[in-house]
């Protein structure tokens, strides 16, 4: 077993014996947790290697998968906050080829909330589209709702981010998306993550994803998904995660590295990913940098639709493009009522519970069989508030 590095006080060694429990009897080979609160760093925990022969570092990044999407969701509700987009208008006021095939009164919010009725493309797919920014936006602009929009929600794993993402370039003129979560994002707090492992030093750092080990986390969800899979394979659900396979198969590859996937190919440090929410848990601060104002942070946390996803095939709730906790204790982004973050496929985990102050950021190199949070951060998560002890 790997030891574990990082720095932490006496009164987080819970926490640390549950992220060494993690290495030991949970099929963790490598991974990393950071917890930010009221601004400032409580935990930050790693073990394992980045790659053969390496050790894994404060900074290594990961692939967040849908983790990812968080970040989608902050740089819309900037705009908003910066008066140049309005959620209830339909993206086509800003988007006009958008409009095509009955989608000109699909509203911003729809698209954030999972409720426009584009989670897939219901075309075939070319392998290589995915990595192809401008074949994906015509294929949005072409692409049918797959009911009415407005009328029922269904999670949108991939087109959710090339959609929002537009939308971003389209209001501020940004050549490429990533420049203006750089711009707005990252760069004014210090962190290094981003969408896509881009340079020498992003693609080392990066460190390869390994399968899941057969029974080492709770799939029951992932076990469903797949039988809706199975049981039609020309429907919504089946093509929302392989129309093309490689939205499948590519994370590895320096392609998927390199391309703008946004609502699943945001790499980060676990150090990074707590910062985030840390300034969102924050009143939205960060070492005095600002991301939101209280009107908008207040949207992070609000509850857009609860219901039977169509894509997922269970109860979910959404706010303005984020996860909410859900009504089941497996799912929940802290203790406190207003959470709100993302799990991302395979594990990884980025959340701020505004209630107790907490940003909280994990990943791991070892995919895991959860659809929603997977059971090794559930039990940083358990231990973390056993720790804090205090209600809010």
């Amino acid at each position: 077993m790997s030891e574990v590095q990082g720095r932490w006080t006496d009164r987080w060694l819970p926490l640390v014996n549950a992220f060494q429990e993690n290495m030991a009897e949970a099929g963790e080979e490598a991974a990393a947790l950071a917890v930010y609160r009221a601004g400032e760093p409580l935990v930050s925990l790693w073990a394992g290697e980045a790659s053969p022969g390496h050790s894994w570092q404060e900074d290594t990044q990961v692939n967040l998968f849908s983790a990812s999407k968080g970040i989608v969701a902050l740089s819309i509700l900037q705009l908003v906050d910066a008066r140049q987009l309005d959620l209830e208008k339909p993206v086509a006021h800003y988007w006009p080829e958008f409009a095509q095939q009955g989608k000109s009164g699909i509203r911003v919010r729809d698209l954030l909330s999972h409720r426009s009725g584009l989670s897939a493309l219901q075309d075939r797919v070319a392998e290589d589209d995915i990595f192809d920014w401008d074949a994906m936006v015509e294929r949005i602009e072409r692409a049918e709702p797959w009911w009415s929009p407005g009328t029922a929600q269904g999670y949108s794993p991939f087109l959710f981010g090339w959609a929002l993402g537009e939308l971003v370039r389209r209001i501020t003129g940004a050549e490429r998306f990533n420049d203006w979560v750089a711009d707005r994002i990252t760069q004014p707090l210090g962190l290094g993550l981003g969408f896509g492992a881009r340079g020498e030093v992003s693609l080392a750092q990066a460190r390869p994803l390994k399968k899941a080990l057969g029974g080492a986390s709770n799939g029951a969800d992932s076990q469903s998904l797949g039988k809706i899979m199975k049981a039609d394979p020309r429907g919504v659900t089946n093509k929302a995660f392989s129309n093309p396979m490689t939205l499948l198969t590519a994370a590895n590859t320096e392609q998927w590295r390199q391309a703008e996937i946004p609502a699943a190919n945001g790499h980060s440090s676990a150090r990074d990913l707590a910062a985030l929410y840390g300034a969102l848990a924050n009143r939205g601060d960060l070492g005095g940098v600002r991301l939101l104002s209280e009107k908008q942070l207040a949207l992070c946390g609000d509850e857009l639709t609860f219901e039977q996803d169509r894509v997922l095939g269970l109860p979910l709730r959404f706010g303005h493009g984020f996860m909410l906790s859900q009504k089941r204790a497996d799912c929940r982004f802290g203790r406190g009522r207003g959470g709100f973050g993302h799990p991302g496929a395979g594990g990884c985990l980025g959340f701020a519970d505004p209630d107790y102050g907490i940003g909280f950021g994990y990943v791991t190199g070892r995919m895991g069989q959860s659809l929603l949070i997977d059971p090794r951060p559930q039990r940083l998560i358990n231990a973390l508030y056993d720790c804090l002890g205090e209600a809010p």
